[in-house]
């Protein structure tokens, strides 16, 4: 029997499978920048992101964007960032929902303050036109132990910067360089 081409003629090619779209490049930031070039996009982050050294996240502008910090970094708002490509970009605090703790007297300002301390809390200090006051990340347990202790609390949605700690980079006292120190008391 001779070979046609009949053979082919009930052989149906598969439709054409289109190449899968490119995968967006991801902009790598690896380091902190405090030169004097202006931002050109900002990476908007609550405190809980700003702790992480290794984050996938996008920029304002909608770039994917991969932070490789040094491990231990804190970003604060208004801290600039250097992307591998040169790109300098800002760092804007979030808003989130905060609990803000006032008292009656110093006194009790200062228990509050010693009791969420005691508890590793992160607490942002601060003071308004209403008085001072103790800001710390919404919970209902501490909620419950500030109104224990005499303060009053109300919810409120801001951006959180709390305080950085007494040991933390770049907090120094006078002294021998030797580590940690108490704090001094002023005016000795």
């Amino acid at each position: 029997m001779p070979m046609t081409n009949d053979i082919l003629a009930d052989f149906v090619m598969p439709p054409a499978v289109p190449a899968p779209a490119p995968t967006p490049e991801v902009l790598l930031i690896e380091a902190l920048y405090d030169g004097d070039l202006p931002a050109t996009d900002t990476l908007e982050l609550d405190f809980n992101a700003r702790t992480k050294s290794r984050l996938r996240t996008r920029l304002a502008s909608g770039v994917e964007t991969g932070l490789f910090l040094p491990r231990g970094t804190i970003l604060r708002d208004g801290q600039k960032l250097r992307a591998r490509d040169g790109r300098v970009v800002v760092v804007r605090a979030a808003a989130e929902d905060l609990l803000e703790a006032r008292c009656a007297t110093p006194t009790e300002l200062a228990r509050a303050a010693f009791h969420l301390g005691n508890r590793h809390v992160a607490v942002q200090v601060g003071r308004d036109a209403g008085g001072d006051w103790l800001r710390l990340q919404a919970d209902h347990v501490l909620e419950g132990m500030l109104v224990g202790l005499g303060a009053l609390v109300s919810s409120l949605r801001a951006p959180f910067e709390p305080e950085a700690g007494a040991y933390a980079p770049g907090h120094q006292h006078p002294g021998d360089g030797s580590g940690a120190r108490i704090h001094l008391m002023a005016g000795q």
